[in-house]
């Protein structure tokens, strides 16, 4: 044992994840019910313990894929945590990360097998366990940060959609209202969505193209 350090403190670390989904015109990210102290019973974000010989990353993915089941989303590292007081039990620094995920793609996301697990709005967020809501709210100023500048919403999107569609997520996301024809105009402008070739008809209305993202990563908007 390296005996060299062994007057400095070793706090633990820990990854901590907000996962988003969009689902009832709400952005929802998903909870999950402690079951131990401290802060039993609890609702908290999906993390945990960093484990011998896995890098942060491995870490959150195995936390996201134990969670969701799934694997291939858009994930980025947010912030790390530190504050002395975080965690009653010890000096725990942990390294957030917020994922996209698009509802339709999630299995079986109200199976009533996973009663420790919710998706709730982040306009209605009950009492969160340590700093979850700072964490939180972090995410959100990211993820409408982002919006703005960006294509991120294609995490949240199905392979096809309307253009309708895409315009709801975005101003689900920034929480305003956008110009039906600015917004179709700005978006085509960029060059990162394509014609499927396909339509899908509305009702009433005109069948509306299905576009899909060219590729499917970050890309700035004009």
């Amino acid at each position: 044992m390296n005996t060299k350090y062994a007057d400095y403190e070793q706090p633990a670390v820990t990854v901590d994840l907000v996962i988003f989904t969009v689902n009832d015109d709400m952005l929802k990210i998903m909870l999950v019910r402690r079951v131990e102290n401290p802060f039993s019973d609890c609702w908290s974000i999906p993390g945990g313990f960093l484990k011998t010989g896995e890098s942060l990353e491995q870490a959150a993915l195995r936390v996201l894929r134990e969670k969701t089941g799934m694997e291939n989303v858009y994930m980025e590292q947010l912030y790390t945590f530190g504050e002395p007081d975080r965690d009653p039990r010890t000096r725990v620094i942990t390294v957030t990360y917020f994922a996209l995920i698009p509802w339709k793609n999630l299995a079986q996301p109200k199976s009533a097998k996973v009663a420790d697990l919710t998706w709730v709005s982040v306009d209605h967020l009950p009492r969160l366990a340590f700093d979850h809501k700072d964490i939180v709210q972090y995410a959100i100023q990211r993820l409408r940060a982002k919006a703005s500048y960006s294509n991120i919403v294609y995490g949240l999107m199905p392979r096809q959609f309307r253009l309708s569609e895409l315009q709801n997520i975005y101003e689900i996301i920034i929480d305003d209202k956008l110009d039906k024809r600015n917004f179709r105009k700005r978006m085509l402008a960029t060059g990162l969505l394509q014609e499927t070739g396909k339509k899908e008809a509305m009702g009433a209305h005109r069948p509306a193209m299905l576009y899909k993202f060219k590729k499917m990563e970050i890309a700035f908007l004009d």
